[in-house]
């Protein structure tokens, strides 16, 4: 009777059962492909007529990329040395690779100068995408338009330095009347470094140098994918404020500020690039004093960054529309005027509403450079298409040129996608 007693009692464990690997079917890679590949009869065919499909073009293409050539000297001796065979003749990136980059103007023994700005722009943009750094450092993104302007074209240092006093006094005007008007603020600034720059301008012809501490070189001698980077980076960089000031001023209870971005806005969204940048070629240096000799490059930089303010107005318009009314009233509650609320309330949230918009003009304004080739500006599609296919010993080359480039600007590109991802997670835009 004790026995049955004895063994009648459930067992309970004082142990935890070891934790047991899951199943290969349900983790892991078999899962992944079971869930993303094969989870019904129409993925599992697409993805087997994909797979297929890259087999036949990797396998087509590696071939013809490991058996390149990189030492010879001109088409022909690839043909020579292939007999028939299909590689690449690289060797075109090896023997023009100062003219793929710089182009073909720049005299070669100042290439360190447009490298050393381009190592400067990496130290330069780093305050302002990742913040948490010291605020301190914005003084060298500060600095570095200026730098980066002497550096590579060189000339008298007065001349950047009077650019420097021209943002300075801009900023102050900006300051005095931003607390009223936003836009009207910023115009005013504008306005003033105008005026700044254009009286700096006698002073400079007057006290220069004749032989400068750096050699001048003129604008247009830059090429290649250096012009491409100094166009995107000012054209991207110029475009941000003043699209948020004709967001603004579209925005503004002052008619005439509204009417005038209005207008501008949809008179530039209404136009092709192209045409503004024949018009920047042939008709923009009428609208300047017969005396004054403005640079191609400027001109360039005028219309692309108008260009690229309008479509980044209207996006940062749509930013503004999706904020609640509160917010607003929040500011006024606040006791704060126009330009602290739409510093501390009002623009950062719609700028973070905005940023997809932002990026997505701003990869296409990138890409869009290549346009300039077109009122004959070498940028590195510019030097594909001119010099180096008009030259004798490399007509003919095109994919391995073509693929070139186009892996440069799928770089930039992909690390600006990149960038502006890890920032809408950084910022929480989903609004969560």
């Amino acid at each position: 009777m004790s026995d049955t007693h004895e063994h009648s009692i459930a067992f309970v464990r004082t142990t935890e059962i070891a934790q047991q690997p899951a199943p290969l079917n349900a983790a892991g890679p078999v899962k992944w492909m079971r869930d993303n590949l094969f989870a019904t009869w129409a993925n599992a065919l697409l993805t087997v007529a994909a797979a297929y499909v890259l087999f036949l073009l990797i396998s087509s293409t590696l071939p013809w990329i490991w058996g390149g050539l990189w030492t010879t000297s001109s088409l022909s001796e690839c043909r020579e040395i292939l007999q028939g065979q299909s590689a690449a003749c690289f060797s075109v990136l090896t023997e023009r690779w100062n003219q793929l980059l710089f182009g073909f103007k720049y005299p070669a023994e100042f290439y360190w100068r447009p490298t050393v700005a381009l190592v400067l722009m990496f130290f330069a943009l780093a305050p302002v995408l990742f913040f948490d750094l010291p605020r301190k450092l914005l003084i060298i993104t500060a600095l570095f338009p200026f730098a980066a302007y002497w550096l590579i074209w060189g000339g008298t240092i007065w001349t950047p330095l009077f650019a420097m006093l021209g943002f300075v006094v801009g900023y102050f005007v900006y300051a005095r009347y931003v607390s009223n008007n936003f836009a009207l603020g910023f115009f005013g600034g504008v306005a003033a470094a105008i005026v700044t720059w254009y009286l700096s301008g006698f002073i400079v012809s007057a006290i220069a140098p004749s032989q400068p501490l750096l050699a001048a070189v003129p604008s247009r001698d830059l090429g290649g994918f250096m012009l491409n980077l100094m166009l995107g980076l000012t054209c991207v960089s110029l475009s941000i404020p003043l699209g948020i000031a004709l967001a603004l001023g579209r925005q503004s209870s002052m008619p005439l500020i509204k009417w005038v971005c209005v207008i501008f806005i949809e008179f530039i969204r209404g136009v092709p690039l192209i045409t503004l940048l024949f018009v920047a070629s042939v008709m923009l240096a009428y609208f300047f004093p017969p005396e004054a000799t403005v640079d191609l490059f400027l001109r360039v930089v005028i219309m692309i960054t108008m260009f690229s303010a309008a479509y980044i107005a209207e996006v940062i318009r749509g930013g503004l529309a999706a904020l609640p009314k509160g917010q607003y009233e929040a500011a006024d509650s606040l006791g704060l005027d126009y330009a602290q609320a739409m510093r501390l309330i009002i623009l950062p949230q719609a700028l973070k509403i905005s940023i997809p918009g932002i990026v997505n003009i701003a990869v296409g304004l990138f890409k869009d450079t290549t346009l300039v080739s077109v009122i004959s500006m070498f940028d590195l599609v510019g030097m594909i298409r001119g010099p180096i296919l008009a030259s004798t010993d490399w007509n003919g080359v095109y994919w391995e040129l073509l693929g070139f480039a186009a892996v440069l600007f799928f770089i930039v590109c992909y690390g600006i996608s990149q960038y502006s991802q890890w920032l809408e997670r950084r910022l929480a835009t989903d609004h969560r």
